[in-house]
């Protein structure tokens, strides 16, 4: 698929969050301020705020497909994530509309729970999920719960992130960032890991309680530099170092847990 010459493309394949902070809303913000142009097929409609998800509503698994198609086949995709998958049924037509459309730079953000630790993927879609779309991504983004699911141990440790890396890997994977801000430590370092490269990315621990959509954003700029042509490993380093800095920026909206800002470059005017 041609890089367009005009500007560079990235959709989201995400569910929808109507507090803004994640899902396919911090997904199109995150695009808009890096200079990408954002399309998305949305998977689920969800009830949330600050506080919490209170309901779901999935969208039917063909409509998922017809919208990847739809964009794709006009539009053009120069690189795409997924986030909130929620079935398995919309995990298995992920894969197929993403293959038959041959959409590059496929950045999975495996998303299991949300914030609050509500489940936003039901326990039968992760073998759908392993089996059907990890064999067609560029590069993972499991947390250290997601990688646990992913890799069928337990991933509490730098070692075990390794492990897990290799266990995704096996399943097809181009790459996997295990992300280590799960881990009882003084920094949050993730792990890249591509079969040929090992190497951790150091980042900064934020002492915030507003850590709303991080890694949502994180995958949608890593999307997002993979569509402006980055390599990988550079993708991912930016990447970080953009969530970094949202998170940093963080906004104090709500009665709970507050959202980070992909737009803080623009707060900072820079």
């Amino acid at each position: 698929m041609e890089q367009s010459s005009i500007r560079p493309r990235a959709m989201t394949i995400a569910g929808s969050d109507s507090g803004g902070g994640a899902g396919i809303q911090a997904d199109l913000k995150t695009f808009a301020v890096l200079g990408v142009w954002g399309t998305s097929a949305i998977t689920s409609i969800t009830v949330q705020n600050t506080r919490g998800v209170t309901g779901v509503s999935d969208v039917p698994a063909e409509i998922v497909a017809s919208q990847i198609h739809a964009v794709a086949s006009d539009i053009g995709v120069d690189a795409a994530k997924t986030g909130m998958l929620s079935s398995a049924a919309i995990v298995e037509a992920v894969g197929v509309a993403v293959e038959q459309a041959a959409i590059p730079n496929l950045v999975v953000d495996p998303v299991f729970v949300s914030k609050h630790g509500d489940p936003l993927l039901r326990e039968d879609a992760v073998n759908a999920l392993r089996r059907s779309l990890i064999r067609l991504a560029t590069l993972v983004t499991p947390n250290l719960p997601e990688a646990s699911g992913l890799a069928g141990f337990d991933v509490a440790t730098p070692d075990d992130m390794r492990k897990a890396a290799d266990a995704i890997l096996s399943l097809g994977a181009g790459a996997v960032l295990v992300k280590g801000g799960h881990l009882a430590a003084d920094a949050a370092n993730d792990l890249f890991v591509d079969g040929d490269r090992e190497e951790w990315l150091a980042g900064e621990r934020i002492d915030t309680p507003d850590t709303h959509g991080t890694g949502c954003v994180l995958s949608a700029a890593i999307a997002a530099y993979l569509a402006k042509d980055e390599e990988l490993l550079r993708a991912a380093r930016l990447g970080k170092d953009f969530v970094t800095e949202a998170i940093r920026h963080a906004v104090r909206l709500g009665k709970g847990i507050g959202p980070v800002d992909p737009a803080w470059r623009l707060r900072a005017g820079l």
